[in-house]
């Protein structure tokens, strides 16, 4: 019978062979992932509404700010509590490593796995966001969205065993399709796949990136219509004089995102200190965010009518500045202590009251030269965005979209440059989601190194020095054949040749002196050969499964069930594999 990877190869050499050739299969897919991830982002949205019904009886987006406005102290301080205790043991007991996922997981699935994710993961943290999101968390939904797309396109490309370079495109498309899905903005998504998860502009990866991010917007267009995310005035910029205000905004920006990242982090610590299960430290977050949301209920779920509001001038100083405040308290509560979601919605929140405070700041200062402060909101909001995502061409088309207006083109890439280089200079790292990794050990920088690893598989280093024998053999002809050949290991089978344990030299000598030991067998003196490795496996994986194992050797196998063996890697032929392959890496 074949195995699922022999059906994968046959399944797509028909389809090269149906479309005549590769680039035309892969944009023929990219229509296939734009469709799949689009439907599951709008599966995803009436999820996070299911939830956000349950906990506050109202499924609304728009007004939600309104509704919770009008809730009882004590649920408020209720409905996050909860969903912090559902989004704990979930996370807890189904999730990989007992942790949510997200953006930092698709890049390093990129960078490391040649963009193959675990798509039951990528449902789980669909599911966890949308919990933490309708229950008033302070997170964002386009974090999961775009993980959720680039785990269905992952799932497509792994079951069809695809190359990795087709994968990567294709997870590119299933990032474009997300957030254009998420945000309805089909030019902006291209370019955030482009620039944050492929990182290159080639033709050939841009095309049916292209298509995927169009049929996305398309499909959910048809569901929720052609409406951007706010509906915004049209500002202008009455002065270029007003530059060095857009320079002085950005190191604003920029100082605003690197205090917000590092806060995460910061409670992120905190929390791991807790004396309490990691499973309730979401609740206990939960109870926080609830504290805060007696007094600014507005910081509760993703925060789009707070945002809107302010975009549109309706809200004053004191509350623009203390919404600053309390959405960076909220947010860093939030996901520092375990709820599941994303940081964009929160940054464009943040970034939006902090370019009020300023524009407002202005007006006083320098009321015959400063334009309306709704536009240095526009500013503050893109501003801090850009620099929290280390994205700052996706993020100036993202914001364009969203609030269609393209009359502060010049003033946005001044504060977007300012606040992008500010804060990469302020906190040393790219972008949240890049520190993110650091803190895991993820190194994005050593991909060369990482790369030669993985593309670098074991036979060439697989020792032939080794003999077999029945483990019924008595240890007496064991070890005369042993004397005769001198090899490196020795490996019992059983009757069908199946490996059943490997017996080292001075194991051997050792019990070829105890008393009785004419009566034993090979099987007796060995040791179970309980981990094995496959002829085809990277090096990488291979000096990961020996340094978990603390091996000095690991018998090769052709099959995981068959168990036949091929050879055996030492580790010393191992450590030296690797240090070429990182040479090559490097060079």
């Amino acid at each position: 019978m074949p195995s699922q990877s022999q059906k994968g190869r046959t399944i797509v050499t028909r389809l090269r062979t149906a479309f005549g050739n590769e680039y035309v299969l892969l944009l023929a897919f990219s229509v296939l992932i734009g469709l799949v991830v689009s439907h599951g982002i709008v599966g995803f949205r009436k999820l996070v509404g299911w939830f956000q019904f349950a906990a506050f009886a109202s499924d609304t987006e728009k007004y939600f700010a309104t509704v919770v406005a009008v809730s009882t102290w004590w649920h408020l301080l209720l409905a996050p509590t909860l969903g912090g205790l559902f989004v704990g043991l979930f996370i807890y007991y189904f999730m990989p490593d007992r942790r949510n996922q997200g953006i930092p997981d698709i890049m390093e699935a990129c960078a490391y796995r040649g963009g193959r994710m675990d798509w039951k993961a990528g449902l789980g943290a669909a599911l966890a966001s949308a919990a933490s999101i309708g229950t008033g968390a302070s997170v964002g939904r386009e974090g999961p969205a775009v993980h959720i797309g680039a785990s269905l396109s992952s799932w497509i490309t792994e079951r069809l065993k695809f190359s990795r370079t087709f994968s990567l495109t294709l997870l590119g498309c299933g990032v474009a399709s997300a957030v254009s899905a998420s945000f309805n903005v089909p030019i902006a998504g291209v370019f955030f796949a482009l620039e944050v998860v492929i990182g290159q502009y080639s033709l050939s990866v841009f095309a049916p990136i292209v298509i995927a991010s169009v049929v996305s917007a398309v499909v959910i267009r048809n569901y929720f219509g052609h409406y951007p995310a706010f509906v915004v005035p049209e500002y202008f910029i009455d002065s270029l004089l007003e530059v060095p205000l857009f320079l002085v905004l950005g190191l604003v920006c920029a100082l605003v995102a690197s205090v917000f990242m590092r806060s995460i982090f910061i409670v992120q610590d905190a929390s791991a200190k807790l004396p309490v299960p990691i499973w309730m430290r979401p609740a206990i977050g939960g109870l926080a965010v609830g504290c805060i949301a007696l007094a600014y209920p507005q910081i509760l779920g993703v925060g789009y009518q707070a945002t809107g509001l302010a975009l549109k001038e309706a809200l004053p100083f004191a509350l623009l500045f203390a919404l600053v405040l309390a959405k960076m308290a909220a947010t860093s509560i939030s996901l520092g202590s375990g709820f599941a979601g994303g940081i964009f919605s929160p940054s464009l929140f943040i970034g939006a009251m902090t370019g009020g405070v300023f524009g407002l700041t202005v007006a006083q200062i320098l009321p015959n030269l400063a334009s309306t402060h709704g536009a240095y909101t526009v500013l503050g909001m893109v501003g801090v965005a850009s620099a929290v995502l280390g994205a700052p061409i996706s993020t100036m088309l993202i914001i364009f979209e969203l609030t269609n207006n393209t009359q502060m083109t010049v003033a946005v890439m001044v504060t977007v440059t300012t606040a992008t280089v500010g804060t990469q200079q302020i906190v040393g790292r790219r972008s949240f989601f890049v520190w993110a990794l650091e803190r895991r050990g993820v190194m994005l920088d050593d991909t060369g190194e990482q790369e030669a690893m993985l593309a670098t598989t074991i036979e060439t280093v697989i020792s032939r020095d080794f003999i077999i024998v029945p483990k019924t053999a008595s240890l007496k002809e064991t070890r005369e054949l042993f004397a005769r050949k001198s090899p490196g290991v020795v490996f019992m089978v059983d009757k069908n040749g199946r490996l059943e344990g490997s017996l080292a030299s001075a194991d051997l000598h050792k019990f070829t002196r105890k008393p009785g030991s004419r009566r034993m067998t090979a099987g007796d003196a060995g040791k179970p050969c309980d981990t094995v490795i496959l002829s085809h496996a990277s090096l990488d994986r291979a000096l990961k499964i020996m340094a978990r194992e603390n091996a000095k050797y690991l018998p090769v196998v052709d099959d995981i069930q068959a168990r036949k063996v091929l050879g055996v890697l030492h580790l010393n032929d191992l450590l030296l594999a690797c240090s070429k392959a990182s040479d090559d890496g490097k060079a």
